[in-house]
């Protein structure tokens, strides 16, 4: 097998996430690939072995900056409750041109492959528990603070949160009016806060 030219790995990466999150995972050709990261069909496999594998590391890095992101957000928030509802304007208020506009990649490789690349479905499915598992930290952490009653449960109020989120970020995919989008994410955001403790 021909041996990669000299080139950026995290460049690469960047450029195959997002050609592969605009497209998808069957609709990305080589032609694509070649060229979003710039390199020949022989040093696309010599670095990254396969499309699959290639495909593995862009939605792992995606992860990877998902979690960092909000993360991030919530240690810049003033309490944990404060932070998670401010996710849903914080995707409202998302320049035209930003690609997190777009649905969530994990989520549209899950649908776009679980009946024909198992590996690949199970791999967006594991990132998604992942990010849930995120979620119901910040849950923890607000009944933590008191800012949730005792017997609220985190992972229900997780996987409630991430299906808004999911469900916002398809409205913006779909170019939903902003008015319409600020009102969802209004909304969602509320409804994230009544399930606290009133104060």
């Amino acid at each position: 097998m021909a041996r990669a030219a000299n080139y950026d790995r995290d460049a690469a990466l960047d450029a195959a996430m997002a050609v592969f999150w605009r497209k998808g995972y069957h609709a990305t050709s080589l032609k694509d690939l070649e060229s979003a990261l710039d390199m020949k069909p022989g040093s696309i496999y010599a670095a990254f072995e396969s499309k699959e594998n290639l495909y593995l590391l862009a939605i792992e890095r995606y992860f990877q900056a998902s979690r960092k992101n909000f993360r991030a957000a919530m240690e810049e928030a003033e309490t944990p409750m404060a932070g998670l509802a401010a996710q849903f304007q914080n995707y409202a208020d998302l320049a035209r041109d930003d690609p997190a506009r777009r649905a969530c990649m994990l989520m549209k490789t899950f649908v776009d492959t679980a009946s024909t690349d198992p590996k690949i479905a199970h791999a967006s499915q594991d990132y998604l528990n992942l990010m849930c598992a995120e979620f119901a930290r910040g849950f923890e952490a607000a009944r933590a603070a008191g800012e949730l009653p005792q017997e609220a449960d985190p992972h229900h109020l997780a996987r409630r949160f991430q299906a808004n989120i999911s469900a916002l970020r398809v409205e913006l995919q779909r170019g939903t009016p902003r008015d319409v989008i600020n009102r969802l994410a209004a909304d969602m955001a509320r409804e994230t806060l009544e399930t606290g403790v009133p104060r």
